[in-house]
Parts: C-alpha cells; sequence; structure tokens
C-alpha cells in the first residue's frame, strides 16, 4: 500500500495508521478520504491485522474537512450530480471503518473538528490527550450539524441532549467533558497516547481472533436491534459458531492448564 496521506506501520498484529498532513494539520481532503476509505475498505480481507490504531502526525488529530480543497464542486451544470459524488466519498468512510472487523482506537490530540470529530466517533475506543478539542464544525460552515454519521453516532454515544448540544451549536468538547460524557474512555498524556493504544490493542490481541472480530460485528447490531430477544438472537448464534471453533477448544484447555492460550484462528 502506498499513500501519499498516510502512513502506516505494523507491530505485529496490530497495525498504526497515521493521518500525514501535518503542514495542513491533517485536514480531510478528498485524496485522505480516497486513501482511507481504501485502507478500511481492505481490511476485511486482511486477518493477520487484528486491530487498527488511528492517530495524527503534528500538532492536531485532524482539523476536518479541508476547505481550501476540491471537495466543494465548482459552480455549473450538474454540480449537485458532483456534490452528491463528494458527500458519498466523505460518508463512505465512515462506513466503511465501522464495517471493518477489526477493532479501531482512535488517539486524539489537538483538534478533532469536523471530519476529525466523525473519524473519532467511528472508531470503536477513543483515547485523549488533555489539549484535545472536538466539535462539529459543519454548522459552523454553513451546513448542518449532523454530517458524515455524527447525527447517528453520537446520540448513541453520549446521549440526545448532549448530542444536540454540540451538534447544534458547533460549541467545542474539551477532554475533560468528553470523558464524563464518555466520549473517550481514558485521558492519557499526550506523550503516553500511544503507549495507551498500543496496551489495550495487546490486550484485544489476547482474545480469539474470531471471538474478536464477531464481537464488533455483534455491537454493530445491537446497537440498533429493535429489541431484547433480536439482541439475544443475535448473540446466541454467535457464541453457537464461536463454541465449534478449534480456538474456543484451546481456550477452554489453556484455561485448565493455568497456560495462556495459543490462539491460530481455526
Amino acid at each position: 500500500m502506498k499513500y501519499s496521506t498516510l502512513k502506516w506501520e505494523s507491530r505485529g498484529a496490530i497495525e498504526i495508521v497515521s493521518l500525514a498532513r501535518p503542514e495542513a494539520l491533517n485536514a480531510l481532503s478528498p485524496e485522505m478520504a480516497r486513501e482511507l476509505s481504501d485502507y478500511f475498505a481492505g481490511l476485511p480481507a486482511r486477518l493477520d491485522v487484528r486491530v487498527v490504531i488511528l492517530r495524527g502526525e503534528g500538532r492536531h488529530f485532524c482539523a476536518g474537512a479541508d476547505l481550501g480543497s476540491v471537495a466543494f464542486a465548482e459552480a455549473g451544470a450538474g454540480r449537485p450530480q458532483r456534490q452528491m459524488a463528494m458527500q458519498k466519498l466523505y460518508s463512505g468512510l465512515v462506513r466503511a471503518m465501522r464495517a471493518c472487523p477489526q477493532p479501531i482506537i482512535a488517539l486524539v490530540h489537538g483538534a478533532a473538528c469536523g471530519g476529525g470529530l466523525s473519524l473519532a466517533l467511528a472508531a470503536d475506543v477513543r483515547y485523549a490527550a488533555p489539549n484535545a478539542r472536538l466539535n462539529a464544525a459543519y454548522i459552523r460552515v454553513g451546513l448542518g450539524g449532523c454530517d458524515m454519521g455524527a447525527g447517528y453516532l453520537l446520540p448513541r454515544l453520549v446521549g440526545l441532549s448532549n448530542a444536540s448540544e454540540f451538534l447544534l451549536s458547533g460549541r467545542f468538547i474539551d477532554a475533560e467533558r468528553a470523558l464524563r460524557m464518555g466520549l473517550v474512555s481514558e485521558i492519557v498524556a499526550q506523550d503516553r497516547l500511544l503507549d495507551a493504544g498500543l496496551e489495550l490493542a495487546q490486550d484485544m490481541l489476547k482474545t480469539a481472533p474470531m471471538g474478536l472480530r464477531l464481537t464488533k460485528d455483534a455491537l454493530n447490531a445491537e446497537i440498533d436491534a429493535p429489541s431484547l430477544e433480536a439482541a439475544l438472537a443475535i448473540e446466541d448464534r454467535q457464541q453457537v459458531i464461536l463454541l465449534e471453533t478449534e480456538d474456543h477448544k484451546e481456550a477452554v484447555a489453556a484455561f485448565l492448564d493455568k497456560r495462556a492460550p495459543v490462539f491460530r484462528d481455526a
């Protein structure tokens, strides 16, 4: 994979993906959106990658959409159609992040505005540096406050009242407020942010690979389950599938032998 706006490195089954436009505050350009979409859309076929850490280079996580780019179609015939295609590019990135089977840990420092907020929301876990500041910047540039999944994801994470406060105003959420609302799991010193993400990723790697993938799948499905019965049906089927794996047998044997399991994703 060769990208011009991203950097990535592998640490065993963990992949660290960095937004790499620090000179532009990692603003989300169409090129970056395409590269991120390509990366996340390819993950379902990459079972060697089990956890993804998403971070930003430089002083900020992501300052939002690059307003100086071609993200906004020029005036003229067919502009609504061209703009819809661009909109689908950006919203499709969030869909790809939620659809990939690997858990995504977002490490947020500095600004996470607009599209940067949506990238953080689309992750499975968020850790924040003390200087993190997040906002739904869309409404501050004359657009609706709900964009790139923010109107769907934020209320599910922090409740409708909190989400409405920030989506309707574009106010900034500092790290302490984000922690109190449950938007981030932990506040970590910026120089330890990557270490904290790697520690969580290592704990995830202690689980059976298929069990980890199906747990993210179940969480995605159950957040919108119409009833407890529907949620239980999802979980029952998942557990029956996993009971038939060799990794389940290995986990039980390791527990009885008082040793660490050796999983083979089988």
